[in-house]
């Protein structure tokens, strides 16, 4: 059955068609229409420049690109399907991929000079913020009206047209509003841009941020998410997991956000004859979801031990890392996590405690499974095999946490390939990979359009409060308001954006047989809200 579309549909229309299918399709029935996952149907013509050989042949590797690119990337650009058509196969593509996004890691992010702040030395950053408190304390102490504006001034009531304006510098109230906006203008842009970040680094950036996620809207971590993102995900997105769970930990954005900064030894003399005492949310967070796991065989006495291991870790708003250890407020006295005593020998104590704990937490078995379930899940399927997951952890396991060993494997395996293995794109996804396709990111009315529709969606960009990070599969994100939704966005974005001609060879014909009918001022937008686009 193919859905039957009358000769001018209009945007309201188009809507209303998307959001019936999609009940439909998410009611359990097998409807042919927008929001039902597109078989892996001929395509409607293949892309010109591939090699010869017979239908099925052509129809392989036509959807091979798109798995490639949709999955490693955010989805194709006409630049990059010429890139990949000159690669002797998809799958040698894939992997040079990741020689390639392991070495612009190794190399400092394309920054436009408006915003350069986000990735300014930490001290810095420190100031910045320091001098919003003081400027936003001395209004509030004269009772000028700006206090109260620059309180409100990230509501939506704010003028759309002064966001992400940055021509003229913040006032030092507005510092942190400036960061977040400049943070979300970088991401997104590094997200759709292939010229200017490597797809597969953008990819990896998305996952270990997701993964050791902190929350931009609580105060004391807002400035400091651009430069989390880009020194500690971005930077050993391809490198060991332990460098990276250790850059995370010491970053200024994940000792606020987890309250690590504030964790002491019990009894530590605080103000005004005060005591203090630990904080056990961090070694908690760092156990269940960055490492072992709900199931990874820890107990709570772990929890609190590996606390007090812990304990003088804070911020250093001098200091180039950002990071501090404070010999005062650190628990000198012997500890045991997970059946390892702390602390070891003479050299083995204060701040090596705690570098030594999470060394140890990251070399696990469990956290080698559990990394690798959401790496599979990330990539392959909602549900991936426990084959595959099994010569993840291997694989991880043998090479001690090298992430980039662990992407070949990945990429190597049949079920990266399977074809029965579909993934639905999370907001996130879809947002990116329409902005990738339109090539509309350098304007600011699509990444203000971009910003509303995630906040609508539900995954508003580093938003996610609590420290799990969003989830990524079809369950969460595909209902039938949720389609209309992005159908709205797309259609709106489709008019920003350029010629859309080079997605056609991967849709299906009657995708492009509705989609024709239509006028010339919807075909983007509907392409871009096609079933098949939905999908990677």
């Amino acid at each position: 059955m193919r859905l039957q579309a009358p000769p001018t549909l209009h945007r309201r229309q188009a809507l209303q068609t998307i959001a019936r299918c999609a009940a439909l399709a998410t009611g359990g029935v097998a409807l042919a229409g927008w929001a039902q996952p597109p078989a892996q149907a001929p395509m409607a013509a293949p892309p010109a420049g591939l090699p010869g050989g017979t239908a099925a042949a052509v129809d392989r590797v036509v959807a091979e690109q798109w798995r490639v690119l949709s999955r490693l990337g955010y989805g194709p650009t006409a630049s990059l399907v010429q890139e990949l058509q000159a690669a002797s196969n998809p799958r040698a593509w894939a992997l040079q991929q990741i020689d390639t996004a392991q070495r612009a890691s190794q190399s400092a992010p394309m920054l436009s000079a408006e915003l350069q702040d986000i990735n300014a030395p930490l001290p810095q950053i420190f100031v910045g913020a320091q001098r919003e408190r003081q400027a936003r304390a001395s209004l509030k102490a004269t009772g000028d009206t700006a206090e109260k504006n620059a309180s409100t001034a990230d509501t939506p009531n704010m003028d759309a047209r002064q966001r992400l304006d940055f021509s003229v510098p913040a006032e030092p109230q507005n510092f942190n509003r400036s960061m977040i906006e400049k943070t979300a203008v970088w991401r997104l842009q590094a997200s759709s841009q292939p010229a200017q970040e490597n797809i597969l680094l953008a990819r990896m950036t998305e996952f270990w941020f997701n993964h050791l996620n902190v929350y931009i809207g609580k105060g004391a971590v807002r400035p400091f998410v651009g430069h989390y993102l880009i020194h500690v995900a971005r930077a050993h997105a391809l490198g060991k997991f332990e460098d990276l769970l250790l850059a995370s930990a010491r970053h200024p954005a994940m000792l606020h956000y987890l309250d690590q900064a504030q964790s002491v030894a019990n009894g530590t003399r605080g103000a005004q004859g005060s005591t203090r005492g630990l904080n056990e949310n961090y070694a908690r967070e760092l156990m269940e979801l960055h490492t072992l796991g709900v199931d990874g065989g820890y107990t709570q006495n772990d929890v609190h031990e590996l606390a007090r291991v812990l304990t003088g870790w804070t911020v250093g708003p001098n200091a180039a890392d950002g990071f501090r250890f404070a010999l005062r407020t650190h628990d000198g006295g012997n500890k045991r996590v997970l059946g390892h005593s702390y602390p070891e020998g003479l050299l083995g104590r204060g701040e090596a405690e705690g570098e030594q704990a999470i060394r140890m937490l990251a070399r696990q078995p469990q956290t080698a499974r559990r990394l690798s379930l959401r790496l599979a899940q990330f990539f392959v399927a909602d549900q991936p095999s426990p084959a595959l997951v099994q010569r993840l952890s291997k694989t991880f396991l043998d090479s001690q946490g090298d992430i980039k060993v662990w992407l070949q494997t990945l990429v190597q395996s049949p079920e990266f390939w399977d074809p029965a293995n579909r993934l639905f794109k999370t907001p996130m996804d879809f947002a990116c990979s329409a902005l990738t396709a339109t090539g509309a990111a350098p304007d600011r009315r699509a990444l203000l359009l971009t910003l509303g529709f995630l906040n609508n969606a539900g995954q508003p960009l580093h938003g996610w409060q609590t420290p799990d990070g969003y989830k990524t599969d079809a369950a969460t994100w595909l209902a039938p308001e949720a389609l209309t939704r992005r159908a709205d966005y797309a259609l709106a974005l489709g008019k920003l954006g350029g010629d859309l001609d080079f997605l056609r060879p991967y849709l299906g014909a009657a995708t492009l047989d509705t989609v024709a009918r239509q006028k010339p001022g919807l075909q983007n937008g509907l392409l871009l809200a096609s079933p098949e686009f939905m999908y990677k």
